[in-house]
């Protein structure tokens, strides 16, 4: 398979295609195989902020239709995000903190579950209406702009940075771990909100993985920089599509925002290794260097 014209697409660099004989199809092979179990495989991509997610699905869904003749729908838990209103409510019920989407409580759970059982039953006479959310305005979008999708598919791809993490032992939150939760969160209401969100509904979403896999970052250290890196993209998208960088963050908010995940990310790093079907492990500047299968 020629890759070249997905890698200019994506604007990754040349060398990328090398991770994807590597890595991504042998991945792929493997997700393949375990799919023949189910009449509809979904397949977990956990991973923190900028690392690669988005980019490792669209690849995975070319080699899975192209050469194993699959029908792939991706869903990113970042399109199920609750609307503005909604979290504003949020915030003003439970926790201010909670008006800033990411964290668990600020998902539509239900929506997320109705979508993946309607994808797998979706026809020509029942379309399948896919949210999608705008992070420039941090709301959804209207229903009339998600994506459709009219006949069924064989593999859906769901990925997210806290897809398939398991809740945290509820002794260790009574300490905070940076400055957000010091200041903001000082009785930890916030994140004892969170990690019951996470127990609860999240796990009901989280059984409908058959296969997990995790792109593994070295540590929550980096995270800022490929945040950062994401931040710039968009800046750079907004300003040729719209002439504006509105709602994009500066080097000091992204610092502040990125606090809110720091918790949950550094769980995942410990814990969904433990829990994977494949683990693909990443360098400090995003370079794949390995795959491992942890269950065949």
């Amino acid at each position: 398979m020629n890759y070249k014209d997905l890698i200019k697409k994506l604007a990754l660099p040349e060398k990328y295609s090398n991770y994807i004989s590597l890595y991504l199809e042998p991945l792929a092979t493997r997700i393949d195989k375990q799919s023949r179990y189910y009449s509809t495989s979904v397949i977990g991509i956990n991973g923190s902020q900028g690392s690669g997610k988005t980019t490792s699905a669209i690849i995975l869904k070319a080699i899975l239709e192209t050469r194993y003749d699959h029908r792939v729908a991706i869903l990113s838990i970042d399109d199920f995000y609750h609307t503005k209103k909604k979290r504003t409510q949020l915030s003003q019920t439970v926790h201010p903190l909670f008006v800033t989407r990411g964290v668990p409580g600020t998902h539509d759970v239900n929506l997320a579950l109705q979508t993946i059982d309607k994808l797998k039953t979706a026809s020509k006479n029942e379309p399948v209406h896919i949210p999608r959310f705008d992070k420039a305005t941090d709301d959804r979008r209207p229903e009339h702009e998600w994506d459709k999708i009219q006949e069924p598919v064989s593999i859906i791809i769901f990925e997210g940075w806290c897809v398939g993490a398991p809740p945290l032992d509820s002794k260790i939150l009574y300490e905070p771990i940076n400055n957000l939760e010091k200041i903001e969160d000082e009785q930890g209401i916030w994140r004892k909100a969170i990690n019951q969100f996470l127990l609860d509904e999240y796990q009901l979403l989280f059984k409908k993985i058959n296969w997990l896999i995790m792109l593994k970052a070295p540590s929550f250290d980096v995270v800022y920089e490929w945040r950062l890196l994401q931040e710039k993209k968009l800046a750079q998208s907004l300003e040729m599509e719209f002439g504006s960088k509105k709602n994009v963050l500066n080097e000091q908010q992204l610092k502040i925002f990125i606090e809110h995940y720091q918790r949950l990310t550094e769980h995942c790093l410990i814990t969904i290794p433990k829990i994977a079907e494949a683990i693909i492990t990443l360098d400090d500047q995003h370079q794949m260097t390995d795959l491992q299968i942890n269950k065949q």
